[in-house]
């Protein structure tokens, strides 16, 4: 097998598998073909086939999902169980009785086959009561089932002998499926997932852990999972199916069977045996599809404008092997479904579903490939039976009930290691003396007493800050309190400033410090006596006192060179090469100027902003602009030596807005004409920033510089880049050095910026690759932000662009700011993560904060802590205003401590967790290989849920998987970051792709983060016009589309609207304006503005959506089986992906291997 390939699952399309005589795959025309029941497509993301294969390496078993250095066996759950947490079980099986002994159990109320018509449900499970008949007992194993020795399946190839048992058929065919076996085997560079062998600590270095490769269950190891959330286990067999979701409640288990392929049956003990269903008529292997042009086949269409960090796929290499059907055009939507069985349907990615009638646009089936002198099989015996995808976790399901319980009533801070509700839930904060999840959120809000006692569980312990958080209206922004000249009331010893938990003593008149437990001397004028409980009188009328959050007015002690700073500036640097004018950037970057800068950010009741502005254009020269007011005409100056980077004028570049605007504005209309004809392609970067930062320092002022580029600077000067990228990095040690800039030039130059309180904005306008490693750097360590626009068009980039650019400028910015976290004993921060620059340990320095960005910590312990005092954080940051006002924000929380680790698992916060194990990740791969941090993320998640398994679960079959109630979607989550495109990343995104996100994600809030890696999903067709509420979210999988429907998915950077073929003709004359699907224009970035109902609530939910993020999405409409269909269902989460990723029920299985290899 190709090292580099994930394994076939599937021959091309339309082919047979060899030796599978009269089972003919459903054909692609449309029309229906005999002996086929008519199927829906159902969803296949498997690997690409057309790659010749060797015979895998010693130990791979290509029916298995995993690579192995045994022979797999088979394994059943315990027969005997309790009702499950799922909801109430429909079939209860007498305990232990052998399967073959009364037939199998058949779950009541599901169809063999589809009672709906074709815009159904895609996939969803059928609801309909009517019985099914039982396949009598003798059915149970069909020729074929025979047991299969090790070395038979290793030389299993392209065409080789067929598969003896429909196991290791199903299994050659879908991921390692829950209650079935696992499949393809991953290229062990591209799904490194290992056992551990060792224990790593929870963070800090990376250690690889064991061989980075999924091995299946040993014959000694006792049976396998099952899935709870915190008490009494309760476990599901196997044959039972299940009614509802997950719903949070006690500790949840679930059975998960592997019964391994063409292996002994399940001993007869077990309640339900594995393959008890007569083979369906027809079943066929699912077609592979991987978003290519197949031989033939034309990918039609221009290059469309890609979202931020995907790009379109490019066409791939023709598929070797027998010719394919008729050409097909366009690259077509997903290919048809297996056949339904009886009972459970086996889905490619792990869906129950109904049959539909064939696609259109397809071709009709292939006749099938010559056997190559392989003798053919016997008919394939039935595949094993699938788990329910909704008997595991379900995000929506948690989201929603954390919703109804938490949404009415407000969160009061006062109570101490409260958990807040989730990210996703709409409450009120009512702060009584802690600061407010909008703030900080915390991975537990109960920590270990010990260091001994987190090492056993190794959940990080983190604070995700977020210093300058806008609050809703109804939320009452931080009290600035004016001490006077005397400044901030602090501790003497570790200089923490004054707060709720401090201590008053002796009447008054001293108080001791609660994070270093010294007493001060409270000063005469701060000074007031005590209540009989020991309180200030003035406790409610200081905030300080009081409240969690509040703002101190810094003295002058507290500013550079001890003198008040001067308003900040803005400086707008515009690329003016070819690339740039030729695109009509610069036009448009020009127009919006003029009337942007009347929106500059201001001080709560000043008139008008205090920020002056000047600007800079530049190629491989830089020119400087005079505007100020008294000129008639603004005037130019150029500086070609970059060598030596300096500001030719001082008085008149930066100016007031108001005072200068006829001159600017003036600037702003000749600037596009002056640049018309230019054919200067090369671009400097570095003196840019140079310049920018050396008129702030003669300004003596701190600010932001807001630059406009487009292309690789490699113009002699400075920072000059050379083009470096090389995708054969890809999966080798050697990949790190993609992620790490190419010089330190850019490192020392941000050290520069951070000094002279310099933020760097970069908006980069790429056509190629650009080197987001390197140019994004100062951008990073100066608290600036990254904006990215592949293959700018100003007709469909035009309307992002602009809503970026108008949000970054007028958004609240702190500047030269620095940020101290001060811990009570017992724990010290120890690690940072997030866009800043650090000199020391303990000062976390930004040139700009905006209220987007986070800072997150970790804490380890230095000492004991103990239960009643509990544990304290202050986050003090201090910065300049907008206004030029020099300030102290204070943030404080306390949180419990435990003996018990029960009480540690109860009190975390996932979304919080998932935030920073990103983080952790995302920044482990600048200096380690990709695979060593995914298997360093797999082992840590492990470890947290195996302690929990051996120290607070109840205890139970090993063949359970139990999971704490608070972190059950731990597992889903974390595969929806091994599966992101920094750590798995497919072979349409760029290198720079990779860079940008990862740079993203780093100062990413927990909201931000939540729905980058589980998109939100919306059926539109559900949507009531008149309501202002939004119809129930559906989970990330394709099973869960139906043709009939619109949907709208947004994951904080795109939304997409994907189109079903069959949605009625009316729908779509309300929502695009068009008469039918065919109309439907994929080039489309806004909706039209319609005068009806549905198309008027559509565009709210979608304001809505671009209202509650920090950045503008891309809107692109999606028609099935439209070349963006692809890209569309990268986002589908729980499926499968393309590039390797294993689907949600084959993951969850997998760390529960994990964990039980951890236990025993």
């Amino acid at each position: 097998m190709s090292v580099n390939q994930p394994t076939h699952t599937g021959p091309p399309y339309g082919q047979p598998q060899p030796g599978y005589g009269g089972y003919l795959p459903p054909g692609y025309g449309g029309q229906p073909i005999p002996t086929v029941p008519t199927s829906q497509y159902g969803a296949y993301n498997g690997p690409m086939t057309g790659y010749p294969q060797t015979a895998p390496p010693q130990g791979y078993f290509p029916s298995m999902g995993f690579p192995s250095k045994g022979s797999p066996v088979s394994l059943d759950s315990d027969a005997s169980f309790t009702p499950n947490f799922i909801g109430s079980l429909r079939a209860p099986t007498t305990s232990g009785a052998p399967a073959s002994a009364s037939g199998t159990l058949v779950p009541p109320g599901q169809p063999a086959y589809s009672q709906f018509g074709q815009g159904d449900v895609r996939n969803g499970i059928p609801a309909s009561t009517a019985p099914l008949q039982r396949p009598p007992a003798s059915q149970q194993f069909m020729p074929g089932t025979t047991p299969t020795s090790a070395t038979q399946s290793a030389t299993f190839q392209s065409f080789g002998p067929p598969p003896t048992s429909t196991q290791q058929l199903t299994n050659h065919m879908a991921g390692m499926h829950i209650g079935g076996a696992s499949t393809s085997v991953p290229s062990p560079g591209v799904l490194g997932y290992g056992p551990p062998t060792s224990v790593p600590p929870a963070s800090g270095s990376f250690t690889s852990s064991g061989s980075g490769q999924y091995v299946p269950y040993s014959n000694q190891g006792p049976p396998p999972p099952a899935v709870p959330h915190g008490l009494p286990p309760t476990t599901l067999s196997q044959g039972v199916p299940m009614a509802q979701p997950a719903i949070s409640g006690p500790p949840s288990a679930l059975n998960l069977s592997h019964q391994a392929p063409g292996f002994a049956p399940p001993p007869s003990s077990s309640g339900v045996g594995a393959s008890n269903y007569p083979p369906a008529a027809g079943v066929s292997r699912p077609p592979p599809m991987q978003g290519s042009s197949l031989p033939g086949q034309a990918a039609t269409g221009p290059l469309t404008s890609q979202p931020n960090h995907v790009t379109s796929p490019p066409p791939q290499p023709a598929m070797t092997g027998p010719p394919l059907g008729p050409p097909m055009a366009g690259l077509q939507g997903p290919p048809p479904s297996h056949p339904s069985q009886p009972g459970y349907a086996l889905q490619q990615n792990g869906s129950f579903g109904q049959n539909r009638g064939t696609q259109p646009n397809y071709g009709p089936a292939y006749p099938g490939p010559a056997n190559y002198g392989s003798q053919p099989g016997p008919p394939p015996p039935p595949p094993p039976k699938r788990l329910d995808p909704d008997s595991i976790p379900s995000p929506i399901q948690v989201i929603e009930d954390d919703r109804n319980n938490r949404g009415s009533e407000p969160f009061i801070t006062g109570v101490r290691g409260q958990v807040p509700p989730l990210v996703t839930t709409n409450f009120l904060v009512k702060d009584q003396g802690n600061a407010s999840p909008r703030y900080i959120r915390c991975t537990s809000y109960n920590i270990p007493c010990t260091s001994d006692m987190a090492k056993q569980s190794q959940v990080p312990l983190a604070a995700v800050i977020k210093p300058l958080a806008v609050l809703p209206a109804e939320e009452a922004p931080p009290y600035l309190v004016d001490h006077g000249e005397s400044g901030p009331i602090r501790c003497n010893r570790c200089k923490a400033y004054m707060c709720p938990f401090m201590q008053f003593i002796e009447g008054g008149r001293r108080f001791q410090c609660c994070f270093c437990s010294c007493v001060t001397e409270v000063p005469s004028q701060y000074f007031q006596h005590l209540d009989h409980t020991g309180r200030r009188v003035d406790y409610y009328d200081r905030p300080e006192l009081s409240l969690g959050s509040y703002e101190f007015l810094a003295t002058v002690d507290y500013c550079k060179n001890n003198k008040y700073p001067n308003p900040p500036a803005y400086i707008f640097m515009i690329d003016v090469s070819y690339n740039a004018i030729r695109s009509g950037l610069v036009r448009l970057i020009c127009e919006e100027l003029k009337t942007l800068l009347d929106y500059l950010p201001r001080e709560g009741n000043m008139e008008e902003s205090a920020i002056r502005v000047g600007f800079v254009t530049y190629n491989k020269v830089l020119h400087f602009y005079n505007v100020k007011s008294s000129l008639g005409q603004p005037q130019m100056m150029v500086v070609s030596d970059v060598a030596d980077m300096f500001v030719p004028l001082l008085d008149g570049f930066l100016v007031n807005v108001n005072e200068s605007r006829t001159v600017f504005t003036s600037l702003l209309d000749q600037i596009p004409e002056m640049f018309a004809d230019t054919r200067e392609t090369e671009t400097v970067f570095a003196p840019v920033i140079q310049a920018g930062m050396e008129a702030l320092k003669a300004a003596e002022c701190a600010g932001k510089l807001f630059i406009f580029h487009t292309s690789l600077p490699i113009a002699e000067a400075p920072g000059k880049l050379k083009n470096r990228d090389d995708k054969k990095l890809i999966n080798t040690d050697k990949e790190k050095t993609l992620f790490q800039p190419q010089t330190n030039f850019y490192n020392n130059l941000a050290k520069e910026c951070v000094a002279q309180g310099c933020c760097v904005d970069l908006f980069l306008f790429p056509n190629q690759y650009l080197d987001v490693a390197t140019l994004g750097v100062v951008p990073h360590q100066t608290g600036g932000s990254l904006y990215k626009y592949t293959f700018f068009q100003v007709e469909t980039d035009q309307e992002r662009f602009l809503n970026d650019l108008r949000r970054d400028v007028q958004k609240e910015v702190g500047f030269d700011a620095v940020m101290r976290v001060r811990t009570s004993t017992g724990i010290r921060a120890t690690d940072f993560f997030g866009a800043f620059y650090m000199s020391n340990t303990t000062d976390v320095e930004l040139a700009g904060l905006d209220c987007d960005k986070t800072i997150t910590v970790e804490f380890k312990h230095d000492d004991k802590l103990s239960e009643e005092s509990g544990a304290l954080l202050q986050c003090a940051i201090l910065y300049t205003s907008c206004a030029g006002q020099r300030r102290l924000r204070i943030h404080n929380l306390s949180l419990n401590c435990c003996t018990q680790l029960a009480d540690l698992y109860r009190n975390c916060e996932t979304d919080t967790l998932i935030n920073f194990l990103a983080k952790f990740a995302y920044r482990g791969v600048l200096n380690n290989p990709v695979k060593t941090v995914r298997d360093t993320l797999i082992n840590q998640c492990a470890q947290i849920l195996a302690c929990y398994r051996k120290n607070c679960a109840s205890p139970s079959s090993a063949g359970q998987l139990i999971l704490p109630e608070c972190m059950k979607l731990l597992p889903v989550y974390l595969n929806c970051v091994l599966k992101s495109d920094v750590l798995q990343p497919g072979a349409e995104v760029t290198t720079d792709d990779r860079s940008y996100i990862r740079q993203l994600i780093t100062s990413m809030d927990v909201a931000d983060t939540n729905v980058f890696f589980y998109p939100r999903l919306l059926p539109l067709t559900k949507i009531d016009p008149n309501s202002d509420s939004l119809p129930p979210a559906i989970r990330n999988s394709e099973e869960r589309l139906s043709k009939g429907d619109i949907y709208l998915l947004e994951n904080g950077l795109n939304i997409f609207l994907w189109v079903g073929a069959n949605v009625q003709q009316g729908l779509i004359q309300n929502l695009f304006g068009v008469a039918s699907f065919g109309q439907i224009s994929s080039n489309m970035c806004v909706l039209p503005v319609l005068d009806n109902p549905f198309s008027k609530r559509v565009r709210s939910v979608i304001d809505l959506f671009q209202s509650q993020r920090s950045r503008y999405m891309k809107l692109m409409v999606v028609k099935q089986e439209d070349k963006l269909d692809m890209l569309f269902k990268h986002f589908l989460v729980e499926d499968k992906s393309m590039n390797g990723g294993a689907s949600y029920v084959d993951f969850l299985c997998h760390m529960h291997k994990e964990i039980r290899q951890l236990l025993s």
